[in-house]
């Protein structure tokens, strides 16, 4: 896809589901991850190598869903943004109905030591460039939640181009906390 300084910045291949459930283990390891993530670390650790095959291959895929990673010349995974069609009449993640075709990014995790260096935007232009390249159907939109406490990725989704809709919802494991939906409109 594109490089980023010292990364390639590419989609997961199906082969690399390892890397994928360490990734995401890290990231819910992360301090930011109770903002962030709808799992825990224990939730996903607990999940079986069948599950991780299946997650990496469907991504690998790219038919529905396209997870997006940054990969340093060690190989190592240093970031990973995932981005799932959801299609008008759909039922979303909170059993709302969903009234347009629209791209949903979630699993947003770059690692502390990258953060400010530029690779979460090229994580970004990676999953919306995929977005606007599909064909059937035609996306206008994509969408986010972001934790009303996690204002640093509040800050870098505006900064990108992205803006607050006017939805609010409680966050789905904790509905004392809310998650504000963020837009970006295609180009």
């Amino acid at each position: 896809m594109e490089q980023n300084t010292q990364h390639v910045i590419r989609a997961v291949r199906a082969d690399e589901w390892e890397k994928v459930r360490d990734l995401r283990l890290d990231a819910l390891r992360d301090p930011a991850a109770s903002l962030a993530f709808l799992e825990t670390y224990e939730q996903a650790a607990a999940k079986s190598d069948e599950f991780w095959q299946e997650r990496a291959a469907g991504a690998a895929e790219g038919v529905h869903v396209a997870q997006i990673i940054a990969e340093a010349p060690d190989g190592q995974w240093d970031g990973s943004v995932s981005v799932f069609i959801e299609d008008a009449g759909s039922t979303d993640f909170l059993q709302q109905v969903v009234d347009v075709d629209q791209a949903h990014v979630v699993g947003v995790f770059v690692r502390p030591g990258q953060r400010g260096s530029g690779l979460t935007d090229a994580l970004f232009e990676a999953a919306l460039e995929w977005v606007w390249a599909r064909e059937e159907p035609v996306l206008g939109r994509a969408r986010l939640f972001v934790h009303e406490e996690n204002e640093r990725a509040a800050g870098f989704y505006r900064r990108f181009g992205f803006r607050p809709s006017g939805i609010v919802i409680p966050k789905p494991d904790d509905p004392t906390a809310k998650e504000h939906e963020y837009l970006f409109t295609r180009p």
